[in-house]
């Protein structure tokens, strides 16, 4: 599928604010255009965002409702009630779960964590997990990363005397649950300046302002729990701006130097000790190993690993987990496989349409999710892939970049028994008879509210430059631009009339890669490139001919020569005569 560059030169008003951050820049215009393009404005502003602190951080007392959430757990810690920490089996609930127990472990003993499994209770909180909380006499639960559509069951516990604080991230409905209190940054009419905290952040904010409410002065010991939202922030794709910004570099910081124990075990098994660990090695090495576990089996065995202060019961845990993600591999590829011979088979699936709506009985509930988004990239079109088990259809819903597929979901909710989730990603659970009701409702909002240019995939360009701007300086300044993620994605670069050196080859098993020497006119240097999948290019550089190239810049090392820099082509294009 071809591709759309899309670059939008800097307006004239644009390019005086660039000149007043060059000095602040290493005198950059391209590092000031990259700045501009994430609404740096000012020096100031580029400071706080090349050195995000602490102290930058809002004051967790602005989020609605956490005077009342703090008053009520210093009051049953005070009367020495029970109280259950609960969260979702995926990675944001997991972290969530693990970063709340284990900061109140620190001054309170009465307390335990609670993970649903996906197979018997489902997402959210259960009737089973309430009635457990009961026989254990549970006064109070922290419920993380769901509950904000959970009505029926908390009031179902209020009238067994348990009282809920819901810690959430998803969007509400109109009739909020019977809680004591509810955090969560979306709520109508909050002005928490953050809107987009996972649920870890939640969790961690709350902690915040217990802390706060205690006098608590030992920073150390909740900042320490930092590498857990940042883990949560990179597997929940949220986007990495503002407060989000402040917390995963300060986690990323603790994860390459002093992790959890549980993640320093699964640190080790994705041989990533003594390498910078990046939000790109959260999203596919260390985060699918954690959520494995609530797909494969259940996501208790992730916070049992995560809360664990033994070097060898860490390993062994994690050796478990990673199994489940070998298993969760072997299943993925398989039903992605069978998915795609479906649509193959049954072409009107996609043909013609502008959503991806599919359904077998014996697909995994666990990996539903991967499938779905594995089809949203292929077809580029949002996708819902649904499984059977008696009588009731569970779905994940995916979108495209720029679609709303929760307001699309919504669309059909009387036909849905229950649903949640972003504008990116929704789960659904609705009765078989529905499913065809549902596809057709949901292809029709699709088609009415999607737009042509979010059907085809493109490229956002950050800056175009010349080989003579990619300095060591460059490379360095570059580098202040981590974390990478949503809202401040690796900077894509464009240079134009670009050509072979003369050593360019072709290299793969089927020879389906180029790598590239490549220079410009704008210099001598000669930079190293590799370009995946795009063979079909190769004829015409080895020719020698003028080529115009989308890319990210690379560091990479060389035992006993340094770091130097490479060239990961994103696309590449004929350049078209001046």
């Amino acid at each position: 599928m071809t591709r759309k560059w899309n670059y939008i030169p800097l307006t004239a008003r644009q390019q005086q604010t660039a000149a007043e951050l060059r000095p602040h820049c290493g005198d950059s215009s391209a590092i000031a255009e990259l700045l501009l393009r994430r609404g740096v404005h000012t020096p100031e502003e580029a400071e706080r965002f090349f050195a995000p602190a602490i102290a930058d951080l809002h004051d967790p007392f602005l989020m609605q409702d956490m005077d009342k959430a703090v008053e009520r757990l210093n009051k049953a810690m005070g009367a020495k009630e029970r109280i259950m920490v609960y969260g979702d089996y995926d990675v944001d609930g997991v972290t969530a779960v693990t970063l709340v127990y284990k900061y109140l472990q620190n001054y309170y003993s009465n307390i335990e964590y609670y993970i649903p499994t996906r197979y018997e209770e489902g997402y959210g909180i259960s009737t089973k997990s309430i009635d457990y909380a009961a026989d254990a006499g549970v006064k109070l639960v922290i419920v993380l990363d769901c509950g904000i559509k959970a009505i029926e069951e908390i009031a179902y516990a209020k009238s067994k005397g348990i009282d809920f604080i819901i810690c959430d991230h998803h969007m509400p409905d109109e009739e909020l649950p019977p809680a004591v209190a509810i955090l969560n940054p979306k709520m109508p009419g909050s002005t928490y300046p953050c809107k987009h905290l996972s649920g870890c952040g939640v969790g961690f904010k709350f902690m915040q302002g217990f802390a706060m409410s205690n006098g608590l002065s030992n920073h150390n010991e909740l900042e320490s729990l930092l590498d857990l939202v940042a883990v949560s922030i990179a597997a929940d794709i949220v986007p990495i701006v503002g407060e989000n910004r402040v917390m995963a570099y300060h986690g990323l910081r603790r994860l390459n130097s002093n992790p959890n124990l549980g993640l320093r075990s699964i640190i080790r098994i994705c041989k990533l000790t003594n390498k910078d660990i990046t939000i790109s090695d959260v999203i596919f090495k260390i985060g699918p190993r954690i959520n494995a576990s609530g797909r494969m089996q259940s996501g208790i065995e992730a916070v049992d690993l995560l809360v664990t202060r033994d070097l060898h019961d860490a390993y062994e845990k994690g050796m478990n987990i990673d199994q489940y993600n070998k298993d969760r591999k072997e299943l993925d590829k398989r039903i992605t496989d069978e998915a795609n011979a479906l649509i193959e088979r049954n072409v009107n699936v996609v043909e013609g349409k502008r959503s991806i709506v599919i359904c077998n009985r014996d697909w995994h509930k666990g990996i539903i999710g991967i499938v779905a988004s594995r089809l949203t990239e292929l077809y580029y079109k949002p996708a819902v892939v649904l499984t059977l088990s008696d009588g009731i259809a569970t779905g994940s819903a995916r979108s495209v970049q720029g679609f709303d597929i929760y307001a699309a979901v919504n669309e059909a909710r009387h036909l849905l028994e229950n649903f949640g989730g972003h504008t990116y990603a929704v789960g659904l659970t609705l009765k078989e008879e529905n499913v065809p009701e549902f596809a057709k409702l949901f292809e029709e909002y699709v088609a009415a509210h999607i737009l042509p240019s979010q059907l085809e995939p493109h490229l956002e360009i950050d800056a175009e430059i010349t080989f003579s701007e990619i300095t060591p300086e460059f490379i360095a300044s570059l580098r202040k631009f981590n974390p990478h993620g949503p809202g401040n994605q690796k900077p894509v670069f464009m240079t134009r009339g670009v050509f072979d050196f003369g050593t360019s080859k072709l290299v793969g098993k089927t020879m389906e890669h180029i790598k590239l020497e490549l220079e410009d006119n704008s210099t001598s240097r000669v930079i190293n490139a590799i370009a995946f999948n795009m063979a079909q290019y190769f004829e015409h550089i080895h020719a020698h001919k003028p080529i115009d190239i989308c890319y990210t810049l690379e560091p990479t090392k060389h035992p006993g020569r340094g770091e130097s820099v490479q060239l990961l082509i994103r696309d590449i294009r004929l350049s078209k005569p001046l």
